[in-house]
């Protein structure tokens, strides 16, 4: 008998990645990064600040969009590419409006 592997769907990942504290954090240090490549370091900060301010808001019982508990998926690759994602928009969004 093989054991039964959880399924992940979208509607999973969506709500990691669409995490109001990573959107701003991301979205902030990307609109005030000066080189691009600092967008991975500010995807990593996301990941960071978002992880621990949503562990903080569930562990004291507080309904959370992306919650971070042991029975709850945590998601780190799709928060850290959501970073990623919003950080580069914001970068772009800057260079743009700097023209």
């Amino acid at each position: 008998m093989h054991p039964t592997v959880p399924v992940i769907h979208l509607w999973d990942w969506l709500p990691a990645a669409f995490d109001p504290v990573l959107i701003l954090v991301a979205v902030w240090l990307g609109w005030k990064a000066d080189q691009f490549g600092k967008v991975l370091i500010v995807g990593m900060i996301a990941l960071a600040v978002s992880a621990l301010v949503s562990w903080a808001i569930s562990s004291m019982g507080v309904p959370w969009i992306a919650p971070v508990r042991s029975d709850a998926l945590t998601l780190f690759p799709v928060r850290f590419v959501a970073g990623l994602l919003w950080a580069s928009a914001a970068f772009a969004a800057r260079r743009v409006a700097r023209r």
